[in-house]
């Protein structure tokens, strides 16, 4: 997950490496950010999923749901043959393919979970090889962004100094004048340096970006494969989470009861450790695991399926039976919006009706609909 101008970064960073101007360049930065657009039609689900049948909900999300249809490949290649059915220009169409795909291959090298087979398969993954605020991704596609930046201000300033001139002139006007004179030179020559190599210079940022974003995956490869003979187990690649630059958190099943979760690094391996115990029992609740089992079987309906590693706490009172279900990772990542999704199921122990109830990214408690689970 990068920021929107760094996305608009590496759109108009195509544009100028493929020699576009004009409509085409806006619609290449547009492009270079419409798999975020999402956010509007995942507003749309989220009004009309509580009035249709549950499998219908879960087919409307991967339509309608954040980083689903529109952060596949397959919306991409969507996307190519539209232009190109449109306008038969081959280089355009190579540029709103490649608009598309960096947009999704930037966001699945970070920690967002996406579908990037959808309509072949539903699976959700991520590499999760980069931290999301990874000083490469997020700032050296900004460089084209500031080259027009600094062509704005080049010209608006030579146009005040040009004024500033036909003015009385003063002993601190003057200097005034030399003070911004030298800055534009100084921009001036960037400019023209930019300007010679215009092509081969975004063309090599973008060679830069692709390999940041192939090194990384390779190199948590060997991290995890590190990992793992020193564990003697087998651990997720693509559930082990950046938490910083060069940090990653780890997490395996320990036993049939805990979970054991690693902090490990590139630099110094395995930092900290952390047990989990997957089911918590407050009270006297002989049945807990079966009620911590209804509510794992109930959840494995729905989607998203935002919790990798669940744990329960299961807890009674006046015959209801209380399960909250969360990621084993949440209490360790300080402000992390990734493991702080809960759910909360009410059974009724005399009846078997259950209420559900779901809270995340710091937002209040709601109550879900049953087409949610079944």
């Amino acid at each position: 997950m990068v920021n929107t101008l760094s996305h608009l970064g590496i759109g108009l960073l195509l544009a100028y490496a493929l020699g576009l101007k004009g409509r085409k360049k806006l619609i290449l930065l547009f492009l270079s950010i419409l798999p975020d657009l999402d956010y509007f039609t995942y507003s749309i689900f989220t009004l009309i999923s509580g009035s249709v049948s549950h499998e219908a909900r879960n087919q409307l999300f991967y339509l309608l749901g954040h980083r689903e249809l529109t952060h596949s490949i397959f919306f991409a290649f969507l996307v190519a043959l539209f232009i190109w059915v449109k306008t038969k220009d081959r280089r355009f169409t190579l540029g709103g393919f490649q608009a598309v795909f960096l947009h999704i291959l930037v966001d699945y090298t970070t920690s967002a979970k996406m579908s990037p087979f959808y309509p072949f398969s539903t699976d959700e993954s991520a590499l999760r090889a980069i931290y999301p605020l990874d000083p490469i991704l997020n700032f050296l596609p900004l460089l084209p962004l500031f080259i027009v930046a600094g062509e704005y201000v080049k010209n608006r300033n030579k146009w005040k100094i040009g004024n500033k001139v036909n003015l009385k002139i003063d002993r601190r006007s003057i200097k005034t004048i030399d003070a911004w004179s030298r800055k534009l030179n100084g921009l001036t020559s960037f400019h023209g340096f930019v300007n010679r190599n215009e092509r081969k210079l975004y063309a090599s940022v973008i060679l830069v970006l692709i390999l940041w974003t192939t090194v990384f995956p390779i190199a948590k490869i060997f991290l995890i494969n590190y990992v793992s003979d020193n564990e003697e187990t087998r651990i997720s690649y693509k559930n082990t989470y950046p938490i910083s630059i060069g940090k990653f958190l780890a997490v395996y099943p320990y036993s049939n009861t805990h979970y054991k979760l690693l902090e490990i690094s590139y630099w110094s391996g395995i930092k900290k450790s952390f047990y989990v115990e997957k089911v918590s029992v407050t009270g006297e609740v002989p049945d807990a695991q079966a009620y911590a089992e209804k509510a794992r079987k109930l959840y494995s309906a729905s989607v998203p399926q935002a919790i990798d590693y669940p744990v329960y706490s299961v807890s009674e009172d006046n015959g209801l039976i209380t399960v909250i279900l969360s990621d084993a990772r949440n209490p360790y990542v300080d402000k992390w919006p990734y493991f702080d999704t809960v759910y909360r199921f009410v059974f009724d122990r005399k009846s078997g009706e259950y209420e559900a109830y779901e809270s995340h990214y710091g937002r209040p408690e709601k109550k879900l609909g049953k087409n949610y689970f079944e």
